[in-house]
């Protein structure tokens, strides 16, 4: 590491700690050439997930998306916001276990669809009927009786 004062590439570790639930590790380190100390960052370098679109676009695996999609389906619900950062965290975890580089947005959907019928029927129905794109009440009904069915 090249010390910010000298620039000099030689220097020893005084203490390593872990940091945010063990994802980064936080280096006290000092200059063997001028004796200055300080501080660097560790972490894994996650490759970014991208989503295939239905229409063949590419674009960068948005937590806040999900987050305000998710959030839409739970208005006025009695689903708290924690549960909704967990739920995203939750699908983000296992998507970038399940997939390399590229996700397909179906695989999103079903994953919130998944989680949101155990958290909240009616948060699951709408987010239904944006997601698989309801055209009349049939489908609602569908819908419904298919979770009344389970």
């Amino acid at each position: 590491m090249r010390c910010p004062r000298c620039g000099h590439t030689e220097d020893k570790v005084i203490d390593s700690r872990a940091s945010r639930a063990g994802d980064i590790i936080r280096r006290r380190r000092s200059c063997e050439g001028c004796g200055h100390r300080f501080t660097t960052r560790e972490e894994v370098v996650k490759v970014e997930l991208h989503v295939i679109k239905r229409d063949g676009r590419h674009e960068e695996l948005s937590r806040e998306k999900l987050i305000n999609g998710v959030g839409r389906a739970c208005e006025k619900r009695p689903v708290s916001p924690e549960q909704i950062e967990a739920l995203v965290d939750g699908i983000i975890a296992e998507l970038e276990n399940e997939f390399e580089r590229e996700v397909p947005s179906e695989r999103i959907g079903e994953k919130v669809m998944e989680r949101l019928e155990k958290l909240d029927d009616v948060a699951y129905v709408r987010f239904a009927s944006v997601y698989r794109r309801f055209k009349d009440v049939n489908q609602f009904l569908n819908a419904i009786q298919g979770m009344v069915n389970k």
